[in-house]
C-alpha cells in the first residue's frame, strides 16, 4: 500500500503554542498545585485527557477555580467578562489564546470603538465566537448562514465590517462573504483575511492530494469542526473519508481494494496519533510513506507574556525557551527510527487551488 502524508497536517501554531503552556506550566508547579484550563485546551479528546491524567483540571466556569489559584484560557479565547472574573478571584491567568484569535478580537474592539457594526461569520455557540462578541457585545450580531440575514438591525450601511471565526472551512466563509455582500453592498473587508492560515493549508493540501487515493483517512476528534471539515472536502471530490481518533477507530472493511490511502489530521491532533495510524497500515497491508509537502509551516516563536511573568517570579529564565515546529523533519526522523520506507515530495499548488 502506498501511503501519501500530507504535510502541512495536525497542530498548528497557535494549537501546538497551547498545549506547550500547559505542559511547562506542569514542569514549573509545585506538586501540590493544580492547573486550571478554562475550557478544553483544544478540541481532542487524547488531549484533554491526557492533562487529566496529569492533573490538569477543566473548567466550564471560573467559578469552578478557587480563589488564588492558576487558570489558563484555552486556544480559542475568552472575553473581557471572564477575564474580569478571573481578576476578582485574584487568579494567576496565564493566556494561551491563539495569536489569530487575539487579532480578530483587536479588530473587534477597534471598528467598535469607531461606532460601527460589525457581523461575526461563524458558529454562534462556539467559544472563539463567543469570546469575540464579548469583546464589543453592544456592536457585534452573529451570522451562521444566509437565513440569518434579513434579521440583522444594520443602522448605517456604510459602517458596517464583517469578521470571521478563524477555524471556518474557506468554502463556507465565502458563502456567507458572498451572501454579505448581495445583501450589504458597502460592506467593508478586515484588513487582513481572519481564516487561520493553518485551516487553509491544510484543506488546500487534502483537496490537491486526495485526487491521487482511492481512500482519506483524517485523525481528529468528532468535536472539532476543522477535521470534520477535511473530511468533508475530500468527499466533495469523490474519495471517501473516514475520521478516526486513532488507530484503533480503523476498520478492516475500508481498505478492501485500496491501495493508495491519503492521511492528514486536523489541527487539534498530536502527531503521535497519526504515527500510530501509519504504524498500523504497514503492519497490516505493508508499503511506503511518501510525504507530500504542499505547504512550509515551520515557526518558532517564544512564550506568552503571561508565563513568561510567571516564571520570572519563580526564579527561571523564559528567554531561553522557544516553541519550534518542523512537521516534515521530525516526521523524517521517526519514519527512520522505524525504519519505515519513505521519501519527500514537494508539491505545486496552481493559483486556482490555493
Amino acid at each position: 500500500m502506498k501511503i501519501l502524508l500530507a504535510n502541512p497536517r495536525g497542530f498548528c501554531a497557535g494549537v501546538y503554542m497551547a498545549i506547550d503552556v500547559v505542559d511547562q506550566l506542569l514542569d514549573i508547579c509545585d506538586d501540590d498545585e493544580k492547573v486550571f484550563v478554562f475550557h478544553e485546551i483544544v478540541h481532542n479528546r487524547h488531549v484533554v485527557d491526557r492533562f487529566r491524567g496529569r492533573g490538569v483540571t477543566f473548567v466550564e466556569s471560573i467559578a469552578e477555580v478557587p480563589d488564588n489559584s492558576i487558570v489558563v484560557f484555552s486556544a480559542h479565547g475568552v472575553s473581557p467578562s471572564v477575564r474580569a472574573e478571573a481578576r476578582a478571584k485574584n487568579l494567576t491567568a496565564i493566556d494561551a489564546t491563539c495569536p489569530l484569535v487575539t487579532k480578530v478580537h483587536a479588530e473587534a474592539i477597534r471598528f467598535a470603538k469607531r461606532g460601527w457594526q460589525i457581523l461575526l461569520i461563524g458558529h454562534r455557540n462556539h467559544q472563539e465566537v463567543v469570546g469575540t462578541r464579548g469583546e464589543a457585545p453592544d456592536a457585534i450580531q452573529v451570522v451562521e448562514s444566509p437565513a440569518d440575514i434579513p434579521s440583522l438591525v444594520i443602522n448605517d450601511p456604510h459602517k458596517l465590517i464583517y469578521l470571521t471565526q478563524t477555524t471556518l472551512s474557506v468554502d463556507d466563509a465565502n458563502v456567507m462573504i458572498h451572501a454579505l455582500k448581495q445583501a450589504f453592498p458597502h460592506i467593508h473587508e478586515p484588513p487582513t483575511s481572519d481564516i487561520c492560515y493553518a485551516t487553509t493549508n491544510r484543506q488546500s493540501a487534502v483537496r490537491v492530494i486526495a485526487p491521487e487515493a482511492q481512500l482519506v483517512l483524517v485523525v481528529g476528534s468528532q468535536n472539532s469542526s476543522n477535521s470534520v471539515r477535511l473530511t468533508e472536502i475530500a468527499e466533495s471530490d469523490g474519495v471517501p473519508a473516514r475520521l478516526v481518533d486513532d488507530a484503533t477507530g480503523l476498520d478492516p472493511s475500508w481498505f478492501d481494494g485500496i491501495n493508495t490511502v491519503l492521511v492528514t489530521s486536523g489541527a487539534s491532533a498530536p502527531e503521535d496519533l497519526v504515527h500510530g495510524v501509519i504504524e498500523a497500515l504497514i503492519e497490516r497491508f505493508g508499503g511506503d510513506v511518501e510525504q507530500r509537502d504542499v505547504h512550509d509551516e515551520r515557526v518558532e516563536f517564544g512564550l506568552p507574556g503571561t508565563l513568561r511573568e510567571l516564571m520570572r517570579k519563580r526564579g527561571l529564565d523564559p528567554d531561553s525557551r522557544r516553541i519550534r515546529i518542523d512537521r516534515e523533519a521530525d516526521t523524517t526522523a521517526w519514519l527512520e527510527r522505524k525504519h519505515i520506507p519513505n521519501r519527500t515530495v514537494q508539491v505545486s499548488i496552481r493559483a486556482s487551488e490555493k
